[in-house]
């Protein structure tokens, strides 16, 4: 380690400004993760959950809590438009609110709890790479 980082780090600046730039390892942290392939398929979507304004248990599943329909008000994403990621209808697709705002969701895709209890999703050759099964 250079000489400059071991005092930075003895001083608990390291990290900050004129510092020389180092390696990090992400922390090994345990998450749950889903493959999403169409609505409900969430297991904390619960589209047989009552309406929030009547009470009444829907007849036919609703949209899911988690992920839930496809929606972008902009014309040139309507629900017969092709997904550039996955080559299916947007209509097939999922949508889901992140910390960073919403995000389309492809049939395959692996939606992640954070942390935080946070979802997102994650491609499938991405979570591949980053992800192993916890036995």
């Amino acid at each position: 380690m250079e000489q400059g980082s071991e005092e930075a780090r003895r001083r608990g600046t390291l990290g900050q400004q004129g510092d020389s730039t180092m390696e990090y390892r992400k922390k090994s942290v345990v998450i749950e993760a889903t493959q999403w392939f169409k609505n409900g398929d969430h297991p904390k979507d619960d589209v047989m959950r009552p309406f929030e304004d009547t009470g009444k248990v829907p007849t036919e599943p609703r949209e899911g809590a988690i992920v839930r329909y496809y929606r972008r008000p902009e014309h040139k994403y309507s629900g017969d438009t092709v997904c550039r990621h996955c080559g299916k209808i947007l209509h097939l697709h999922g949508w889901i609110d992140t910390l960073k705002g919403g995000h389309n969701v492809c049939p395959g895709d692996w939606i992640i709890t954070g942390v935080e209890g946070e979802h997102y999703p994650c491609k499938p050759s991405i979570f591949k790479k980053t992800y192993e099964a916890v036995v």
